[in-house]
């Protein structure tokens, strides 16, 4: 495959980039190229926390297809690292290698990083460019970005309705609202998530298992999310799907010693995190996330949780798809207050809209959405 410009480079570094997209966190997912020539000599992503980044698996991809990276020009989907953390810098490598030049589509906000990797390049006689392709790889790392930047994860609000906005018939019965094709679609949300939260209520009316299914993705399967319920007072029973498996975070507002007890007692952990009304404090739980190295949150909650938490200023987007059907009566997906005045509404715009099977996806993001970082 010849490249002939940057962008081409840096767009086939966001595609080995995507291919890390379940693995990686709490770590970004970075694709690294190197070119020489015109000519792809070495490419990689960056694996699980702890194993090779990128910019070393390209390293050795070029190694063993037996290729001089001295001189080539290495893409890179993300400025590489400067320091030791759980593996050696990568800057220093590129450095060893030889390299010639290299391109980054943005500069690292990691404070560990912020500039040196790219300085350290320079300093080495390395030719270096930042700002190829910067919106495609901040939105590939959005939670990552806002984590570091703000100490938050990226909230992602997921619902499904009928055209008519109703999650659910007033008896409850939801399934399924939507396609086979837009649930498939919900899981490949899921997977790439760090953790899925929901509440109590939802366990309670579905006792669903909100674990990663029914997609063609085994590295997914591999690293199911964490699940988080929103619990205040430990009404959960001990018997319910969601508690098999991995253990969960279960958030509440008070320690009902027994209950916690035996919650702890299989494997869940307690998170106690009151605000003054007895209830879960929702943004103190998503600093605590953000503390946890959680870079995306995936909700799957019903109409009430799903209000306070766009109420408290804790959703960053909404992923909604809608059903062509129209049920007349039921459940909403926010059980917002009403308003006094239009001027106070949530104000939200369109990020990306979709048909998947016969359904239609919507990604919407509130004013305060997460911007990329200025190039440099």
């Amino acid at each position: 495959m010849q490249i002939k410009t940057d962008t081409e480079g840096m767009a086939l570094a966001l595609e080995w980039a995507a291919k890390g997209m379940y693995i990686t966190a709490p770590n970004p997912r970075i694709g690294c190229v190197i070119v020489k020539d015109g000519e792809v000599i070495g490419a990689g992503h960056t694996q699980p926390a702890g194993q090779a980044h990128a910019e070393i698996q390209a390293l050795r991809d070029a190694a063993a297809r037996g290729n001089d990276v001295r001189g080539a020009t290495a893409y890179v989907t993300l400025e590489p690292c400067s320091h030791y953390g759980r593996t050696p810098p990568c800057s220093k490598a590129l450095v060893e290698a030889g390299l010639g030049r290299v391109v980054a589509a943005m500069g690292d906000p990691n404070p560990l990083v912020a500039g040196r990797g790219m300085a350290q390049l320079e300093a080495a006689g390395i030719a270096v460019a930042i700002g190829e392709l910067a919106n495609e790889a901040h939105e590939l790392n959005i939670g990552f970005f806002k984590r570091m930047r703000q100490g938050l994860p990226w909230v992602r609000l997921k619902t499904a309705a009928s055209l008519d906005g109703f999650t659910a018939l007033e008896n409850g019965e939801s399934q399924w609202i939507t396609g086979p094709e837009a649930r498939a679609d919900g899981h490949a949300w899921r997977a790439r998530a760090c953790v899925i939260l929901t509440g109590i209520g939802t366990v309670k009316a579905d006792d669903p298992q909100l674990t990663v299914r029914g997609i063609d993705m085994d590295v997914a399967n591999a690293r199911q999310p964490r699940r988080v319920i929103v619990d205040s007072r430990l009404e959960i029973d001990l018997d319910a799907r969601i508690l098999q498996g991995e253990p969960c975070w279960i958030v509440a507002a008070a320690d009902d010693g027994d209950k916690a007890a035996m919650l702890r007692a299989l494997g869940h952990e307690i998170i106690l995190l009151p605000n003054a009304s007895g209830k879960v404090d929702l943004p103190a739980l998503m600093r605590e996330l953000g503390r946890r190295e959680i870079n995306e949150v995936h909700v799957e909650a019903g109409s009430k949780l799903n209000a306070s938490l766009v109420r408290e200023g804790c959703v960053d987007e909404l992923l909604v798809y809608l059903a062509p059907s129209l049920i007349g009566a039921g459940q909403g997906m926010f059980a917002l207050p009403p308003l006094a005045r239009l001027a106070d509404k949530h104000a939200l715009r369109f990020h990306g809209v979709s048909q998947v099977g016969v359904d239609l996806r919507i990604l919407a993001r509130f004013e305060k959405q997460e911007q990329p970082l200025e190039s440099t």
